[in-house]
């Protein structure tokens, strides 16, 4: 299996480029983030038409999560257990859900597309809702994990998090003023390791960014940040062959700020055990 993350900031834009990188590169699911728009305003014809089927979560013109599959998907969810909602002036836990997170099985594999919080500024209520969220992620994954210990899992997306000084390339985001690199939100992306994930990209791929501004020349300077993950099960990881962070999407014309990551998974063994004979299981 062949997985892709990338916030693609509004799929009716980009539709085309979206589709054509996820054909030739023979991605076999695409979790997209940021698509900005509801179920019904979706393109679904381009990604059918490439043989693609499509599980949308939109709500308004704002956040918005699918992944597309050669395969189909089941067991659907339009939120994982625990996810914490967001309204300006609004506090309390009926908070409304935003579309941020989509979770479907695929091949045996539970894919969550996230897009997680940005938070605004440190002082801002944004902040305290992208912890609450980010811990919430934890406990369910967690507990997903813990009622199924082999399950291939991976929570892939946006994550707006800087994990590593060396992760940020970007002079304008300084610790101790700025969201994305704060120790409170690094402290919770790496919690996420005591519910059994962990990033299966960077052991292949230690450096490279994944997110360019698209103010002041960020791009062609290179001043860009990682915070777009794979964060996979052990069953998930054991099965990662190969990374790669497709840098050239973020040219031509009208790209996403964000560029895709892209992890290959030999999945095969758990298949083959199952057509062995009993002698060599």
């Amino acid at each position: 299996m062949r997985l892709a993350t990338w916030n693609v900031n509004s799929i009716r834009t980009r539709v085309a480029r979206t589709v054509e990188f996820a054909v030739r590169e023979d991605i076999d699911v695409l979790a997209m983030q940021e698509i900005k728009c509801k179920p019904e305003q979706f393109p679904y014809a381009p990604f059918e038409e490439a043989g693609y089927h499509v599980e949308v979560h939109g709500l308004n013109q704002w956040n918005g999560v699918a992944i597309a599959s050669r395969e189909p998907m089941t067991d659907v969810r339009t939120s994982f257990d625990g996810m914490p909602g967001f309204a300006k002036g609004h506090e309390g836990p009926d908070a409304p859900l935003e579309a941020r997170a989509l979770g479907a099985i695929v091949n045996g594999v539970r894919v969550w597309s996230l897009y997680v919080p940005n938070g605004r500024s440190l002082d801002d209520p944004h902040l305290a809702y992208k912890l609450h969220w980010l811990d919430a992620l934890r406990t369910s994954t967690a507990a997903e994990l813990a009622a199924a210990p082999g399950l291939p899992l991976a929570l892939v997306g946006d994550f707006n998090i800087i994990p590593f000084d060396h992760d940020n390339g970007d002079p304008d985001i300084v610790v101790g003023r700025s969201t994305h690199v704060s120790p409170e939100e690094r402290a919770a992306f790496f919690a996420l390791e005591s519910a059994g994930v962990q990033d299966v990209v960077r052991p292949l791929l230690p450096e490279g960014y994944t997110y360019w501004d698209y103010q002041r020349l960020k791009f062609p300077r290179n001043e860009g940040i990682r915070i777009d993950f794979v964060l996979g099960s052990s069953a998930l990881a054991d099965a990662v062959k190969g990374a790669s962070i497709h840098r050239e999407e973020r040219k031509g014309e009208q790209p996403s700020d964000h560029v895709p990551v892209v992890v290959d998974l030999d999945l095969g063994g758990a298949e083959d055990d199952g057509d062995m004979p009993m002698i060599f299981a």
